[in-house]
């Protein structure tokens, strides 16, 4: 019978380890054609590597294409709710066998906090109660609809288990005092003072909300699925993007990236400049922080403005409708700035542009996920064959580095 391609590998791992063990054994270095040996076991063990990884991406594509998202083929071919991706399948899976079984009663239901790893989480996949009807499916494939970036999908991320977490900020005037330096024999090394930090402590913040649905509503399950995925949830982001880049931290609000103090600012000096201007701001990100700008976030219509900017010959610079730049290339759906992550979004006021390292200098920390709630009991719900739907989360904003962000100042003519 012949061996698998993880028991090929395992083979040739057991020579290469056997190579090392026998010269610590004997307590001396590796000769160099036993350091030859392994370097060709390691070439070796990466094919099979490749050829693993190969055949698990082929058996994910078979298995995106045999079942629709959020099912799964059972042994005896018969498609079944699989374990739930998103919120709104997750609150599903979590709640219908009591949805089904309340029609004209008073009732609450909760489904447990859905994070970003909550597909891993054990839910109940039990079969459809009769009561509630499977949506019909679509087997076509059709291509995702681009979903925009939010500001969360280039800042850090953190999880936390209390209620607040406290960190140290760099003082904004404070520079490190002495500097490495060659040294003599025996010469005496210079040494180094850090410069003071300032503890912060972020409180928790909750954001929250809800809908109402009728009875009959609640009845189709891909309504209720798609009303918390496009309409609940969808709100709940645009809010929480606009907590994390304005809020002002005073009462339950987040404070935002842009009223942190000791951000750096940049300001163009007319119209033509407005490019250069947000060049000038990536380099000072890292001339001012020693990190290096990995995002731009900028208002729509300020994006449409340089998007449409054209050349002398009246040419598009970043492309025109039907093909790339000057005629090269295909277009491009939102052309970067610059080549940097570009988060293109309202919440930012027009005429400025943030410009950053999301990922270093910044973090935004959850407690647990998004928690999906239902009751009838709520107000009058219950007369008026009402549902109210309720997500909420908890979030707050560690800013680390302030100095590895740029507030810009754009120029534009205010006729135009």
């Amino acid at each position: 019978m012949a061996k698998t391609l993880e028991e090929q590998r395992a083979e040739v791992a057991e020579k290469a380890a056997a190579i090392a063990n026998g010269a610590k054994a004997s307590a001396r270095s590796l000769t160099s054609e036993e350091v030859g040996q392994i370097r060709e076991f390691v070439e070796e063990i990466k094919g099979f590597d490749i050829q693993l990884k190969n055949a698990t991406d082929a058996e994910n594509l078979l298995a995106s294409i045999s079942a629709p998202v959020g099912y799964q083929k059972s042994e005896s071919g018969l498609l079944t709710p699989s374990k739930a991706s998103t919120i709104g399948a997750h609150f599903y899976e979590s709640a219908k066998d009591q949805l089904a079984q309340v029609k004209g009663q008073r009732f609450s239901v909760s489904a447990p906090e859905f994070g970003s790893k909550a597909a891993t989480d054990t839910h109940n996949t039990n079969d459809f109660n009769a009561l509630l009807l499977p949506p019909q499916y679509d087997f076509n494939i059709v291509r995702q609809v681009q979903r925009r970036l939010f500001l969360t999908d280039w800042l850090g991320a953190g999880t936390l288990t209390s209620s607040a977490i406290t960190y140290f900020v760099e003082k904004a005037d404070a520079s490190i005092e002495g500097a490495f330096t060659t040294v003599a024999e025996e010469g005496h090394k210079p040494q180094l003072h850090m410069p003071d930090y300032d503890p912060v402590t972020e409180t928790l913040k909750k954001i929250a909300g809800f809908i109402k649905i009728s009875d009959e509503m609640l009845e189709d399950a891909a309504f209720l699925v798609s009303e918390i995925e496009q309409r609940l949830m969808w709100q709940l982001m645009l809010f929480e993007e606009n907590q994390l880049l304005n809020g002002d931290g005073l009462g339950t609000n987040v404070k935002g990236l842009l009223n942190r103090a000791g951000l750096q600012t940049e300001v163009s000096a007319n119209i033509t400049d407005n490019f250069d201007a947000i060049f000038r701001a990536l380099t000072k990100v890292e001339t001012g922080s020693d990190l290096t700008a990995d995002g731009i976030v900028i208002n729509p219509s300020d994006y449409q403005k340089l998007r449409l900017a054209k050349d002398g010959n009246d040419q598009y610079i970043a492309g025109g409708p039907f093909q790339g730049q000057y005629g090269v290339g295909g277009i491009m759906v939102n052309p970067p700035l610059w080549g940097r992550t570009t988060i293109v979004t309202p919440a930012i006021a027009a005429g400025t542009v943030l410009v950053g390292n999301g990922a270093q200098a910044s973090t935004v920390y959850r407690k647990g996920g998004v928690r999906v709630e239902a009751t009838n009991a709520n107000d009058t719900d219950f007369e008026y064959n009402r549902i109210t739907v309720r997500a909420e989360e908890r979030v707050t904003l560690a800013v680390r580095k302030p100095a590895a962000y740029v507030k810009v100042t754009l120029d534009y003519d205010p006729a135009v």
